[in-house]
């Protein structure tokens, strides 16, 4: 019999791996911009690849989650997303390179949901809130990337063997906890799609975590960037190292924030972090604005996903796998539209000014938040 606390530790520990294989490959595209001598809008057209291969990914990953038990499709996905970043670093021309980010993006998808599934059936063992602090080892292991980025920047490392180093990783990782993930998960209701009209309550929570997957998305990708071209570093990582530290402290902070001040109240600072972080960086491009902004950024977006998914795996229509599915959608959609649209409106004005786009997610998070929990309200009455 496996312990709480041993599913917990291995459970965390796939949330590190995963920010750290995220964190590798986009603390580095920076270097295949370079690479393969992108301008902003070719580069915001390669991003794109991202989350269609994540959209791809929806119908195979919300079959897979109410077919088996979590862990299969976590594992299997987990150990194709290794594979899928080794071939990121050793593609030589732009349709391998595509064609190696669009599997990096549809195996994410697939193990984002078991993962996450796992962590919502695992708080259900616990009298305290920790989904939260799953999340807050995602950024940690973001952290990690980076700062492993960095180091390799240094020495000079080919990115195909800083790659296919953390891919190895990611295999032994994958291939010994696999025995340490919860069985049985699998829930016996809620797991069909129903075609009707918009659940209110799953719509407004995928507006929220569209919002914020803008943000995030697009910090990930272009904060490197900025701090290329824009704060002109060499060591560009600065920007994107300050941006995970501070979500990774929200995130582990986030569960005790709530049970202080609300959901409500708490998606509210985390819009008013976003919307004057980015705006500091965006008005005093220099280093140590931009450093103050940007992690104001990362805590202020940090709490909103890990809020959103709790709330969701307590839909009263969908099992909380399915229910993650859905929004996880609006996620995408989210990844889809932010990435790219910063790099084309970079393209046609410049960086400083497409940022702008973060500034107007956080601050339409507002509203939105405050109609959820109206209609949270609501329900509960007439329920």
């Amino acid at each position: 019999m496996i312990s709480t606390t041993k599913h917990r530790f291995f459970l965390s520990l796939f949330f590190f791996m995963s920010g750290l294989s995220f964190a590798t490959w986009a603390s580095r595209i920076p270097t295949i911009k370079t690479t393969f001598d992108f301008n902003e809008a070719e580069l915001g057209s390669i991003l794109l690849a991202l989350p269609i291969g994540s959209l791809l990914g929806l119908p195979l990953s919300g079959w897979l989650v109410s077919k088996y038990n979590s862990r299969v499709p976590l594992t299997v996905g987990y150990g194709l997303n290794a594979l899928s970043l080794a071939l990121i670093g050793f593609a030589h021309n732009t349709f391998s390179l595509v064609a190696a980010v669009v599997l990096f993006a549809f195996t994410t998808r697939i193990f984002n949901i078991s993962v996450n599934t796992q962590a919502l059936t695992l708080q259900k063992r616990f009298e305290k809130k920790i989904v939260g602090s799953f999340h807050g080892y995602w950024s940690i292991g973001g952290i990690a990337g980076i700062l492993l980025s960095t180091l390799f920047l240094e020495l000079n490392v080919p990115i195909q063997y800083h790659f296919l180093a953390v891919a190895i990783l990611m295999l032994i990782v994958t291939l010994y906890s696999y025995q340490f993930l919860l069985k049985g998960d699998r829930s016996e209701t809620g797991n069909k799609l129903i075609l009707s009209k918009p659940d209110p309550y799953i719509f407004y929570l995928g507006l929220v975590v569209f919002l914020c997957a803008i943000c995030e998305g697009g910090m990930f990708d272009w904060s490197g960037i900025y701090f290329q071209e824009i704060i002109k570093v060499e060591i560009f990582t600065y920007g994107y190292l300050i941006f995970m530290t501070f979500m990774a402290m929200s995130r582990f902070v986030s569960d005790l924030i709530v049970a202080r001040f609300g959901m409500p109240s708490t998606y509210i600072m985390s819009a008013v972090c976003i919307i004057s972080g980015i705006s500091l960086a965006i008005i005093f491009p220099f280093f140590w604005t931009a450093m103050v902004g940007f992690s104001l950024v990362g805590f202020g977006t940090a709490a909103i996903i890990p809020m959103s998914y709790a709330l969701a795996g307590a839909s009263k229509k969908y099992s909380a796998g399915m229910a993650i599915s859905i929004i996880t959608t609006y996620s995408i959609t989210g990844m889809l539209l932010g990435p790219p649209l910063i790099g084309y409106l970079a393209h046609a004005f410049s960086l400083r000014v497409s940022f702008i786009i973060f500034a107007i997610c956080g601050l339409l998070l507002i509203p939105i938040t405050q109609m959820f929990f109206k209609h949270q309200r609501l329900s509960d009455k007439a329920g």
